[in-house]
């Protein structure tokens, strides 16, 4: 069963990775939102903001997946 309380798991480097993907997720949104771009740079903006924000829900799938140390005792 999936638990959305195991995503906080400070001790594993995948809960950090998946923070800083959400947050350059963010970066790179405000970046089409707020700045001019040529069609290209549009294009790889978002590119990079959609592939990071799928990268940080599929860490999040498997941190809800696994087990934390805590959670084995």
């Amino acid at each position: 069963m999936l638990k959305i309380t195991r995503l906080f798991q400070p001790r594993n480097p995948a809960f950090w990775l998946m923070l800083i993907l959400n947050v350059l997720s963010l970066l790179l949104a405000w970046v089409i939102e707020h700045r001019r771009l040529n069609g290209m740079g549009l294009f790889v903006v978002a590119v990079l903001a959609i592939g990071n924000a799928l990268w940080g829900l599929w860490l999040a799938w498997r941190l809800m997946q696994t087990i934390p140390e805590s959670e084995n005792r």
